[in-house]
């Protein structure tokens, strides 16, 4: 039940685009697909990861007030109320904890349905789940501009993707690392585990990326390299709307 539920509303529509854009793209390269497919997930996560990013950005600069609430309920017997006023501050300023979770769930069924078109649905036998306005093209070659198999692992696109990664994650860090309160108890936490993270991640996405398609390194790497942009636009966007708050008051 579960496998036909993902087949039809994840595999099948992914599979179809991807292969819908091979048979227009002049020399039908399918790495080529890839990049577009990248940049049309993207762009539906758009809104999604700008608030992700925002989200992000709100809970470092909470973190003093949290931090100020962990020291005054630092006795165990108050964990129920820190519990609660840990709530109502989130709350009060429109935060939400797991916002940066989505993102992450929803690219995790694309990836996946990504990596079903790449190993068996390139194949003469899963051209039966293309839809009937999309032309069934017999065979596809899986390389990108002729010479990089995307069916096969590419070391290359897996270190690409783990460096892009690691500037990914430094970046969000250095926009989103609080500012130094003197007494936080809980800022040398999080500084090792920004950096921790910053580290482990690149090295995790090499390892993952090092045994899978050279397609599936493509994707995260244009994912990646998308969502820097995003980053950045969006902390820039963020900066000048502040700047023009203070103008104003002035």
């Amino acid at each position: 039940m579960f496998g036909t539920l993902f087949q039809e509303i994840f595999y099948r529509p992914i599979f179809n685009i991807l292969i819908g854009m091979v048979n227009v793209i002049p020399g039908h390269d399918i790495g080529i697909a890839i990049i577009l497919l990248t940049v049309l997930v993207k762009a539906a996560l758009w809104p999604m990861s700008a608030s992700m990013i925002k989200q992000q950005k709100a809970l470092a600069e909470l973190q003093p007030k949290v931090d100020e609430l962990k020291k005054k309920y630092s006795d165990p017997k108050d964990k129920e109320e820190l519990g609660r006023q840990l709530i109502d501050l989130y709350k009060v300023n429109k935060v939400n904890p797991a916002a940066s979770c989505g993102p992450l769930l929803i690219q995790l069924p694309v990836f996946i349905a990504l990596y079903r078109s790449l190993s068996q649905g390139l194949k003469s036998e899963g051209f039966n789940l293309l839809y009937w306005f999309v032309h069934n093209p017999g065979t596809i070659d899986p390389k990108l501009f002729g010479w990089l198999d995307l069916s096969q692992p590419s070391h290359v696109l897996a270190v690409a993707s783990g460096v892009a990664q690691f500037f990914q994650a430094r970046m969000m860090v250095s926009k989103t690392q609080p500012k130094k309160v003197p007494g936080a108890q809980d800022e040398a936490m999080l500084a090792t585990m920004n950096k921790q993270m910053t580290y482990t991640m690149p090295i995790l996405t090499v390892f993952i990326a090092w045994k899978l398609p050279g397609g599936l390194g493509l994707y995260w790497f244009v994912m990646t390299m998308l969502t820097i942009l995003q980053q950045y636009y969006t902390m820039r966007k963020k900066k000048v709307s502040a700047a023009a708050v203070v103008e104003t008051k002035a």
